[in-house]
């Protein structure tokens, strides 16, 4: 069977990809999110009595978020409206909105909006769509694959359920490609096509639970594969191979965020994950190796502090030799960095002390330095009674106990030193000198 008999046997559209004619039309059809359409889940609840209230669905590419407003469209007994932030005009958004507000003053019917790829809709397009979410005038439902709490206004946020709808697995993509093969009206049943296990699997596992993506590949091998003489088409793993290609991973801007987020905090325990994400952050996702030795310096006085202060020196020199030789080289010394900080003894107590600090500083409004240690480098200082600093150098061990924070605050301390590494020996300093 080849590409125009293929057209002709299916009862499909003309045009209409197999992704598209195997949307699921009701939520028993739906594939995966069981923890929030499950039997019994609040929003499948909802969508089975017609009851859905403003909500957002945030999740990657291809996990089914505008499959569920599709269902919704499906069941709902009021007018749905699609729009797509990328192309719709505050003008748009109004234009929907006085209908709305004609459908429900004249015949009590509820309209719903769904906002496709909501993360593009700038803030005074939201600003546009408040007063009738706030009203009851229409129903919300956006669709974001970015995090919400960034990209939509905090008000429409508030005023919203949010669902968090997870990646999809290559078992997700396995039930769906399962289910087009056996479907002779919407996919690809009507064929007499044979697929080994091993060419479904590679697509599904390249597709990376994106059921969209495993459905077009499928189709691309079916149809593009010359038939045999009976009829049938043998679509084997190296053609699979060839109707699919490994995805380009993107890199946004909440994903830059979570990366190095799960970055830093490797750092604080685990050599194996931090090289992990700082490698798959700058090979994979293409984002500047800079982020990372920025935040690499930064955690090592936030994490590491005085327990090893060499950290630091690892951190800054990585830095320079990055500025010097650049990448690919420099990504030795700064995995070597990285490790040599993670495998640090830890400490808190500078990220303490500045919060201690600031704390007080909070507390206390204004400071008077003590007179002791104001300025004496010019005539007349003594007059003004700044006298009665003790040089340190002069006394045994070069230290001699004496005020040095504003009285009101004398007995304040700050920094306590850990059991952690080089700390030991400051905290046992520490202890001495108050004794």
């Amino acid at each position: 069977m080849d590409l125009f008999s293929y057209q002709e046997a299916s009862e499909a559209p003309r045009g209409k990809l197999l992704a598209d004619r195997m949307r699921p039309e009701t939520i028993d059809e739906y594939i995966g999110q069981n923890m929030i359409v499950g039997p019994g889940k609040l929003l499948r609840r909802a969508i089975e009595a017609d009851q859905v209230s403003s909500i957002l669905l945030y999740g990657p590419p291809g996990c089914g978020k505008t499959t569920l407003a599709h269902i919704i469209s499906k069941r709902t007994q009021g007018e749905f409206v699609k729009l797509n932030a990328v192309e719709a005009s505050v003008k748009d958004v109004r234009a929907v909105i006085d209908q709305a507000r004609m459908n429900k003053s004249m015949y009590g019917r509820k309209t719903i909006l769904f906002l496709d790829e909501v993360h593009r809709f700038n803030s005074s397009r939201q600003d546009a769509l408040l007063p009738a979410v706030e009203q009851g005038i229409i129903i919300f439902i956006g669709a974001t694959t970015e995090n919400p709490f960034h990209y939509v206004n905090g008000a429409l946020l508030s005023r919203s359920t949010l669902f968090q709808l997870e990646a999809l697995t290559c078992v997700d993509a396995l039930e769906a490609m399962n289910r087009a093969l056996t479907d002779s009206v919407r996919g690809l049943g009507f064929m007499d096509l044979h697929i080994n296990e091993a060419a479904l699997q590679h697509i599904a596992n390249m597709a990376g639970g994106d059921i969209r993506r495993a459905l077009n590949a499928l189709e691309l091998a079916a149809v593009t594969t010359p038939s045999q003489a009976d009829g049938s088409v043998h679509v084997t793993l190296e053609i699979a191979e060839e109707s699919i290609r490994k995805p380009t991973i993107r890199a946004d801007e909440s994903t830059q965020y979570d990366v190095l987020s799960a970055f830093h905090k490797s750092v604080r325990g685990s050599s194996d994950a931090a090289l992990f994400w700082f490698l798959y952050a700058v090979e994979k996702l293409g984002m500047d190796p800079m982020t990372f030795i920025r935040r690499l310096i930064v955690a090592c006085s936030e994490d590491i502090g005085l327990a090893n202060p060499q950290a630091m020196v690892q951190a800054v020199t990585a830095m320079d030799a990055y500025h010097k030789i650049g990448w690919p080289e420099a990504k030795y010394n700064m995995a070597q960095a990285i490790l040599f900080a993670v495998e640090s003894p830890k400490s808190n107590a500078t990220a303490v002390a500045i919060g201690n600090v600031m704390g007080t500083i909070e507390a206390i409004g204004s400071a008077d330095v003590p007179l002791h240690l104001r300025d004496t480098h010019y005539s007349g200082a003594e007059k003004l009674g700044h006298m009665g600093y003790k040089y340190p150098h002069d006394y045994p061990e070069h230290y001699v106990k004496q005020a040095y924070l504003p009285e009101r605050i004398a007995n304040k301390s700050f920094y306590k030193a850990s059991e952690q590494g080089m700390e030991d020996k400051i905290r046992h300093n520490q202890e001495r000198r108050k004794k």
